[in-house]
């Protein structure tokens, strides 16, 4: 029998490798509009997301949004949105994607309180799903297509 990685990149996958916070979350390395950044992978996350600390250093376009964000141990947080951007994620692509903006200090806090690296932003499902994202955590791999 043929392993996952050989089978997913036989049906036209990418391996995009993770590691683990000092927290336990799951990280990546992604690019927005061709600036890397570093992420938590959140699979929780209905929705991707970027610090508004971060919204300069990726070249963002910030509209207003009567979206409130809950999540993390907050809740009816003022957001903003950022629409067509490009995301790109070792090799994997995707153009026109929505990210929601909002306030991700008390995410950071969090993890430099546990001496884990800061965050420019939240890999979601709403990534996942278009990339028919499978995580395979024995090898710390994400898979999208």
């Amino acid at each position: 029998m043929s392993s996952l990685k050989k089978f997913l990149k036989e049906k036209g996958y990418k391996k995009i490798p993770l590691t683990y916070t000092a927290t336990k979350h799951l990280e990546v390395k992604a690019k927005i509009n061709d600036i890397e950044g570093t992420f938590i992978l959140d699979t929780g996350a209905s929705s991707s997301c970027v610090g508004f600390e971060a919204v300069s250093h990726f070249n963002l376009l910030a509209e207003d949004s009567d979206i409130k964000a809950a999540g993390a141990g907050a809740t009816n947080m003022m957001t903003q949105i950022a629409q067509k951007n490009i995301v790109e994620i070792k090799g994997w692509k995707k153009k026109k994607v929505d990210l929601v903006l909002f306030d991700l200090r008390h995410v950071n806090d969090a993890l430099v309180k546990h001496k884990a690296e800061k965050v420019q932003g939240i890999i979601g499902a709403d990534i996942l799903k278009k990339g028919k994202a499978i995580i395979d955590y024995k090898s710390m791999n994400l898979f999208l297509k």
